[in-house]
């Protein structure tokens, strides 16, 4: 793992809206902190409504986690556009976060109950 990531068990409950829906619900999100970038929650699908998002073709590499994939979020009146991503397969060190989505801020709002 890179020496300025860290990967721990988010404390509390968290949640994750967009739209005026609530898109998830965990106690057992992961927090991901890379270098001075605010920590950043990430939610195990398996406590998502993963109906509501649809796979986008947007991608993109980083040096540190590997190839993220993106998901938009699809609402009742709007589509909002590669509101969330995954990394499918991360780089060797942070297979914590496999099978987990982090969503932008500006695009839905994750928040701990």
């Amino acid at each position: 793992m890179a020496d300025h990531i860290t990967i721990r068990t988010a404390p509390g409950t968290w949640v994750v809206r967009a739209g005026g829906a609530v898109l998830g619900e965990t106690d057992a999100a992961l927090e991901l902190t890379e270098g001075d970038y605010p920590p950043v929650i990430y939610f195990p699908r398996d406590a998502l409504a993963m109906a509501f998002l649809d796979a986008s073709d947007t991608k993109s590499t980083c040096p540190f986690k590997g190839d993220a994939s993106y998901y938009s979020i699809q609402t009742k009146s709007v589509l909002i556009e590669d509101a969330a991503w995954s990394y499918e397969n991360p780089k060797e060190g942070l297979e914590q976060i496999k099978g987990y989505l982090a969503f932008y801020p500006q695009k839905a709002a994750v928040e701990m109950i």
